[in-house]
């Protein structure tokens, strides 16, 4: 572990529970205000209302049900430019979107994408489960199923989008696609696996393998309005 006068400095937005496409707007405006040289690297951290998201590479066949059932449960379906197939968000479960400049980094969005899932496998193992990479495919995964999603865009070497993990989300909203254009593996979660924990305690821990993966400190903000804290105080800032 770097020393922290040797760690690169990174904001913390925490913004609590929000529609996913404030979130995606608010990621946009960072990320041009980093590319810019206004901004800096921020790990924003979020939890979403209902809603399906498509990457680049997504095929609305990965959808299982209708539009107008799709309409009638209120659920979205919108349209992105990080890489991957369709997915879900939800209450329940945590989702990054790190804005980062990787010229400070490694100048490797596959290796960006590992670290991030070595952030998530990491935070895994503090409660005992283990969490693995499958070759060929992105996200990490257990014995049982996928349980985080990873789904990358980068402009001018800036990153978007980032990673979802899933502590405690409803589980029958996957059942209405194909998750990440997959069909023969299943989605599970972190209360499934037999841990009962809060979003704001994995939060906390997860905070804690991301400073140290990325070996960066950080520190909170009040951009945007939105609250303030320590990390240490992250428990009572995320809902």
């Amino acid at each position: 572990m770097r020393e922290k006068a040797s760690r690169k400095a990174c904001t913390l937005l925490l913004t609590g529970r929000i529609p996913y496409a404030e979130a995606w707007q608010l990621q946009q405006e960072l990320a041009a205000a980093r590319r810019n040289g206004s901004g800096q690297d921020t790990l924003l951290l979020v939890e979403h209302l209902p809603v399906y998201t498509m990457g680049r590479s997504g095929s609305k066949t990965n959808i299982k049900v209708s539009d107008e059932i799709l309409l009638s449960e209120g659920l979205e379906v919108i349209e992105v430019d990080r890489g991957g197939d369709v997915t879900y968000h939800g209450p329940g479960q945590l989702v990054g979107y790190p804005i980062l400049d990787l010229r400070g980094y490694k100048q490797d969005l596959h290796c960006y994408s590992e670290m991030l899932e070595e952030v998530i496998i990491r935070t895994l193992a503090q409660y005992g489960i283990k969490g693995f990479r499958e070759t060929g495919l992105t996200g990490v995964w257990t014995d049982r199923g996928k349980i985080a999603a990873i789904g990358i865009g980068a402009r001018g070497w800036v990153t978007t989008h980032g990673f979802a993990l899933n502590v405690d989300p409803d589980m029958s909203y996957f059942g209405l696609i194909n998750p990440c254009g997959i069909t023969n593996r299943p989605v599970v979660s972190m209360r499934g696996l037999g841990v009962d924990i809060s979003l704001e305690e994995v939060g906390k821990k997860l905070l804690e393998q991301f400073a140290d993966v990325f070996s960066i400190e950080l520190s909170v903000s009040n951009q945007g309005g939105f609250e303030t804290g320590t990390v240490s105080r992250y428990g009572g800032l995320l809902r």
